[in-house]
């Protein structure tokens, strides 16, 4: 059933089992030495949804005994990019097995807003559509050979946390899920007891123009009423995509209200990790 339009345009503006062809992997796994001492390796591989072939990017750190707990990472609004794949990486030096997924078929990514608002218009106005995509990519990581099946999360920036929280709302099998400056109404009925199953850590940029303070009232609320055992963090005088580096920039060049924030960057990347620590501790 297509979302509400007033939804859909919200999430465009905040940067917003399946039926599946085999998994193929376009290349042979490489590794990356780091600073660290993790060895990891990483994973071009194509999956479908439907008649769309996505475009996803796997890691994970060869070094540590499997099996590892997956993480599912969801791009902004631009699409399936580096940023993204940075994320995954930096999971996988963390210890889990990382996918960076497409929500858009083929990998798309772009640099220019129009084409960004067409890619998450033709992904996400139908939600079956986007809720098949996002399980395919799930399938994926739970079926990959350094996984641990059981243990799984998912976690989005901009478009992508809107992306995650909803997939928690329709009762995806997650352990927990995790938004970076994302949209937060629902794209379609609110949470609901015994659905929304996961655990939620949602970080929020407390002067995020596109989320306003009446958006994470409502939220806040949903969550309450639905029993959803969540950590809710704003981090003042972030704005929105403070986790992404190019936003500053970005933001000029597009006047969009943007902008990148080291320190919230920081503080939210080790509050991830310990939302990570004690999900897959207490699974």
């Amino acid at each position: 059933m297509p979302l509400p339009i007033a939804v859909v345009l919200m999430s465009l503006l905040a940067c917003m089992s399946c039926s599946k062809k085999a998994n193929t992997i376009e290349k042979e796994p490489t590794m990356t030495n780091t600073a660290r001492g993790p060895e990891v390796r990483d994973e071009e591989v194509s999956y479908s949804a439907g008649d769309t072939t996505l475009k996803g990017y796997l890691a994970w750190d060869a070094s540590k005994p499997g099996p590892l707990p997956g993480v599912i990472v969801v791009h902004e609004w631009w699409g399936h990019n580096d940023y993204v794949r940075r994320r995954a990486r930096m999971l996988a030096e963390e210890g889990y097995v990382a996918l960076a997924l497409d929500m858009y078929g083929n990998g798309k990514n772009t640099q220019h807003p129009e084409d960004a608002q067409k890619f998450v218009m033709e992904a996400v106005s139908n939600a079956a559509v986007a809720k098949e995509r996002f399980l395919a990519a799930y399938d994926l990581l739970k079926q990959h050979h350094a996984t641990d099946p059981n243990k799984i999360a998912a976690i989005g920036y901009c478009f992508g946390g809107a992306v995650v929280l909803q997939m928690a709302r329709l009762g995806a099998d997650l352990d927990g899920v995790a938004s970076f400056h994302g949209t937060l109404s629902p794209q379609g009925p609110p949470a609901q007891p015994g659905v929304f199953k996961a655990k939620a850590l949602v970080l929020h940029g407390a002067d995020d123009a596109l989320v306003p303070p009446e958006q994470v009232a409502a939220f806040n609320k949903e969550m309450d009423a639905a029993g959803v055992d969540y950590t809710f963090i704003a981090y003042p005088g972030a704005q929105h995509a403070f986790t992404n580096p190019a936003a500053t920039e970005r933001g000029k060049t597009l006047n969009m209200p943007l902008a990148y924030d080291e320190a919230a960057d920081s503080q939210s990347w080790a509050e991830l990790q310990k939302f990570l620590n004690a999900l897959f501790a207490d699974s």
